[in-house]
This record gives C-alpha cells, structure tokens and sequence, in this order.
C-alpha cells in the first residue's frame, strides 16, 4: 500500500504535473475578476492558492522534464515543454496578486531565462528524435509560450511606481491633446448616460487617476499641451459635477482601470507588439495543432496523445479569449486614437469599424451575464464597483464579547492559533451600501477653494465643518485648550465614534429620519478603516490606542449587560464568511445599554481613565446641550464625518489606494479621485 502512490508518481509525475499546470491557468483566467468586486471568502481563497501553485507548478514540471527519464520513455513528453513556458507567462487577466508582486519583476526576470533555457535544454535533447513537423510545432509553441512569459514580465516592470512615472513623463504629445475618436455627447447616436459613453470619458480622465496615485508631476516643456487641454478638461469634470450619479460612475470605471494597469496585462497588451502577439498566437496554436494531428501522434502513447490534445485545445482557449477581449476591450480605443499609425485610425473609426465591433462584444457579454445570473454574475459588468463599504462598531464588539459565550470562547482559540487580530476582524465586520445621501454630499462639501495648489485639503478634520457652518461650537471643540477631537487624526475617529454612539441614544428621531443611519454608516467606516485598514488613514497607526479604549469598555461592561447567551452555528458561520444580507448584525438595545453605562458616570471620581471616553462623553455632552438652541446635533454629526471621510481620502497614502484595488478597491479611495478630478477645475 505505501508503495502504491509512489509508484504512480514516479510513472506519471510529468502527466500530473502538466494537466494540473493547465487546470490552475484555467481558474486563473476565469475567477481573476472576483478581486473587482466584493465576494467570498472561499473564491478569493481558490484564486490566491492557484496563483501561488501556478508558477511553482510549471517551474517544478520544467525541472523535471530536464532531469528525469520521461522524455527518453515518453517521446512526446517533451513537446510539453513549450506549453509551461505558455502556462507561465499567465493569462492576460492577472499578473500580480498583490501589489508588492509588481516590485519583484527582476526575480521574473532571472526566472524567465532559466525556464526559457531549461525548456531549449528539453527540446535539444529530446525533440531531434521525433520527425522534422513535430520539431517545427515544438519550435512555434516555444516562440509563443517564451512571448508570453516576456509579456508578463515587462508588465510587472510597467506596473512599478518609478516605471508608470516614468512613462508618464513621456507621454506623447497626442495623448495630452485627449481622444479625437472618442464619442461626444453632442452627437446624438449615443445615450450620454450608457456604461458605454462613461467608460469612454472615463479613459480620456485617465490620465488624472494615474498621475495622481503616482504623484507624478507635469514636465515644463508639457506646459503648453497642458493648456491646451485644460479647457476641455476642466468642461468634462463640471459636466459630470452636475450629474452626481455620472460622476461617481466615471471615479468607479478610472479605477477599474487603474485596476489593468496594476495587476493585468493592459499596458503591454495595448501596444502595436502586444495585438502582434495576439493575432499570432492562435494561429500558432493552430498551427501546432494541425502539424501534430497529421503527423506527430503516431507511434506514441495513447494516453501520452490525449493529453498533448487537451494542451493544444486549453492552449487555444486561453489565447482565442485573450485575443478576443484585447480587440473589443475599451483599451483599444486608447490606442487607436493615439497611435502614429494614422491609417489605422481612420479605417477603424472614421469608418466605424472598431465601434461596431465593440458594440458587438458588450451584447456578447449582455447575453453571458444573462445567462449567468444578471447582477451577481462574475461575467458580467467588470466594471461595476461592490458600492459597499466596510463597518465596525466599538460597542458590539465590546458588548459582544461580554454576554456572547461562544464568541469569547472562538476568539481565545483564534487567538492561542495566531489569528486573534484577523478573526476579530473578520468576525465582527460586515458591509452595507453606500447610502446615495453621503455620495451627494460628498460632492457638495468638496470644492475647489478648500483644496491648496498642491491639491491638498487646506484646514485640519473638523475645522472647516464648524468654522462654515456651526461657528459657536468651534471654540467648544476645536478652539479649546482640551481640543475634546484629540490631537492624533486616529484618536479624534475614536473619540467621536463613542460620541456618535452617545448621542444616537440620547437623541430621539422619527423613523423615517434617515440621519442616524448615514451618520453610523460613516462612523462605523472610519472605525471599520481603523481597525482593520489603518495604513489608509492620515497620521502614524497607533493600535494601543483602540486596544485602551476596548479594555476600558470592557471593564465598564463587566456584569452590567444582563445574562449571557450562545450564538448558533448559523450565525457564527455567517458573520465569519461575510454572509449578511448588508444589515446590522445586532440589536440597538446592545450597544445603547453600554451608552446608557457610559452618560450614568456623572461623578468626577468615576471618568474614564481613557482620554477617549472623556472626550467623546464630553462631545455627545456639548452637542445634547446644543440642541435646545438651534442646532441640530445630527446635522453636526453627519457634516463632522464628512469632513473626516474627505480629509482621510484625501490624506491617505497613495500607494494604499492602489493595494487595496486587488480587493475591489475602497469607498475612501473613490472619494480621493473625485477630490483629485475637482482639484483640476482649480484655477492655478
């Protein structure tokens, strides 16, 4: 029995190792979508392990294929060589999982030499032996599969920081004069609110997405062209400005885009090589195809024969679909408008040839999201943000974990394992929609005079809110020597989430008064981004401080919620994979008895001993106050969290904008590119 699996894997080792090589490029090219959009813990789970077994499959299949004996045995073996070169060089629709992939493009580089020389090693020795067609068929998939792994190499360099700046400071003249071939509103044929118009106005702002998330700056010789397009820029973005709905859409396509660039093949596939490559290639495998049908499979193993048949038809899909979605994509436009190649252009789209086609390829994919379940379908709109954000409540957690039996008892064992900050994460974070109320008012609280030549936002969080609007509360909580938002931009979010906590239960309000939703929708996404993302907030992550303050509700929660209960396994399994329907996973009355616990402190020798509860009961204190006197609290509330959700975006570190792209991107990364395109309509 021992020796049973081992014998198989030392008879069949290469045969195992070149179909499970195809299997993971093909769950590669079909779930490489899912990181656009939010989606399931197992899926994403799937595609991070084929990406990590990919690589190390075919580079493990190609030693072996040089060292062992199975060429010599199996004749045909080593016309699979090619094929790993092809595996390698991955589909068109992932080439970095993560951002840091990008920056390694050098070891790719090193390991490209060595495969591409360990596969000529297996056809040197081998090949010779196997008819004149077999050698010239090994020799086409050996050109196609070594120009493919280069491709995916010189797109992990394009994808640099220092590379895209770099191409951006030689752009050409054309591309900064914007898309001649672009569609316009004013032409009439084209409804101006279609996905189809947006994405086409959201490649001719492209260019302000990506100098911004690279901090690239205009050279002075581009001084000029710049001018001349400001015009019509600055046009553009105003027009989307009074379609809020428009605008958000175009934000959501720019970094769809910035997307490609990242973490696909776009800037490589786009170029007059890339279409090269992908015309050629089909042919080629077709080619081998044939030339193996007629005369390469005789006298072979018939096992040996069915395999190279299913390496030659997955070969084939994987570069029919790749060319396929290169010509019809938006990309192309892209290129034809800004191509030297001014014959091209005009039989193309003067004529309307590239429109019809790519007219064509959105009813293609119409009919494929139909059939594959409309909205939710992975095939469909690849284009389409989640348009959820991320929330966490301090209160339920803390609350929580004092009356919840099992989560206590789940948490220790995730901690004792090494998981305990991922599983508090994870386990008591879920998402809702992003309310259409707090896209509005995004838009309206950011303007151009707020922003400073460089395209920062001028004042500190919270100044602004009450300097404009609520002017007697600024010397209360801004001017005071306590300064009661602290000092640190992360200390100020924790302090007036208790504060926002506080004052929703103090506060009675209407049930169709929609403020205490949108106000906790931002609260507990700033908090949400604290915990779990705090490199996309302003200022040094200080993760005491929110240890402190959760230790310091823990001791006020301590036998004062009432009796313990235990969550089903339902509910455990549900909160754990994320699978909520985008409501609130608890009860108000949890969280309003702590609140209930915190404004009972009234004696001075029971404050917290946090700075954080003292500020935020002091903040829910003045704003209680204030609402016998013409101000309402709430509006001061939800204006306050804008003004922290603005400031925080556009603060945020750049290069955390573009990691979190590969998990479909995050609110506070949308609201950053709509402050950079309003930027543009400054006057400098």
């Amino acid at each position: 029995m021992a020796r049973g699996p081992l014998d198989l894997w030392n008879a069949w080792a290469t045969q195992i190792l070149v179909l499970l090589s195809l299997t993971l490029q093909i769950l590669l090219l079909m779930f490489a979508g899912i990181r656009r959009r939010k989606s399931f813990t197992v899926l994403r789970f799937i595609l991070w392990l084929a990406y990590q077994l990919a690589d190390s499959t075919a580079i493990y299949a190609v030693g072996h294929l040089s060292l062992s004996s199975a060429p010599r045995e199996h004749k045909l073996v080593a016309f699979w060589a090619p094929f790993l070169l092809l595996h390698l060089g991955g589909p068109d629709n992932i080439t970095a999982y993560s951002l840091e992939d990008n920056k390694l493009w050098k070891r790719h580089l090193v390991t490209l030499v060595v495969q591409v020389l360990g596969a000529e090693y297996v056809l040197y020795k081998n090949i010779p032996r196997s008819g004149g067609f077999l050698i010239l068929a090994a020799i086409l998939m050996f050109i196609v599969g070594t120009a493919k792994y280069g491709e995916r190499t010189w797109a992990l360099y394009s994808a640099n920081f220092s590379s895209i700046r770099g191409a951006l400071k030689k752009l050409p003249r054309s591309q900064l004069r914007g898309y001649q071939g672009y569609l316009r509103e004013e032409d009439g044929h084209i409804d101006a609110g279609s996905d189809e118009f947006l994405l086409q106005r959201a490649h001719s702002l492209f260019h302000i997405c990506e100098r911004g998330i690279v901090d690239s700056v205009i050279n002075e010789d581009e001084i000029e062209i710049k001018t001349e397009t400001e015009t019509e820029t600055k046009t553009i973005i105003k027009g989307l400005m009074d379609n809020p709905k428009r605008m958000w859409r175009v934000m959501e396509m720019e970094l769809s885009l910035m997307y490609d660039v990242l973490y696909t093949k776009a800037r490589v596939i786009h170029t007059m090589i890339g279409y090269c490559v992908r015309a050629a290639s089909p042919l080629s495998v077709v080619a081998c195809f044939l030339l193996f049908h007629f005369t390469g499979k005789h006298g072979h193993s018939g096992i040996d024969v069915i395999i190279t048949y299913i390496l030659l038809g997955g070969a084939l899909f994987i570069e029919t679909t790749s060319t396929l979605n290169a010509v019809g994509s938006s990309w192309a436009l892209s290129y034809l408008c800004t191509t030297q190649w001014s014959w091209l252009r005009h039989e193309a789209l003067c004529a309307g040839r590239w429109h019809r086609l790519r007219r064509a390829v959105v009813t293609i994919r119409q009919h494929v999201k139909t059939m594959t379940g409309g909205s939710s379908s992975y095939y469909g709109r690849s284009r389409v943000w989640s348009g959820t954000i991320g929330q966490y409540n301090m209160f339920y957690f803390c609350t929580n974990m004092e009356i919840d039996k099992a989560d206590k008892g789940l948490k220790s064992f995730a901690t004792k394992l090494g998981f305990g900050e991922w599983w508090e994460n994870t386990y008591y974070s879920w998402t809702v929609k992003v309310p259409e109320e707090v896209k509005q008012r995004a838009l309206n609280m950011v303007s151009s005079k707020d922003l400073n030549t460089m395209g920062m936002v001028r004042h500190r969080w919270g100044e602004i809110v009450f300097k404009h609007s609520y002017p007697e509360l600024y010397d209360m909580l801004v001017g005071n020597d306590d300064y009661y938002h602290g000092i640190d931009f992360h200390e100020s979010i924790i302090s007036c989430h208790i504060a926002t906590e506080l004052l929703l239960f103090k506060i009675s309000t209407s049930d169709d008064d929609e403020r205490p939703d949108l106000i906790r929708a931002l609260s507990n996404y700033l908090m949400y981004l604290l915990v779990t993302h705090p490199d996309m907030l302003p200022g040094l992550p200080q993760n005491w401080l929110y240890e402190m303050t959760c230790k310091n509700l823990d001791d006020l929660c301590e036998g004062q919620l009432g009796p313990s209960r235990r969550s089903d396994i339902g509910t455990v399994l549900k909160k754990l994979f994320g699978w909520n329907d985008g409501t609130r996973p608890y009860n108000l009355d949890q969280t309003n008895k702590l609140a209930d616990i915190i404004f009972q402190l009234e004696s001075r020798s029971h404050q917290p001993s946090v700075p954080r509860l003292k500020y935020g009961r002091t903040i829910a204190r003045i704003l209680v106050d204030k609402s016998d006197k013409n101000t309402d609290p709430l509006n001061v509330l939800l204006d306050l969290w804008m003004d922290f959700l603005i400031y925080a975006a556009n603060r945020c570190n750049r290069e955390s904008h573009a990691r979190k792209l590969n998990t479909s991107g995050e609110f506070i990364t949308v609201v950053w590119l709509m402050i950079e395109h309003i930027y543009q309509t400054k006057s400098k």
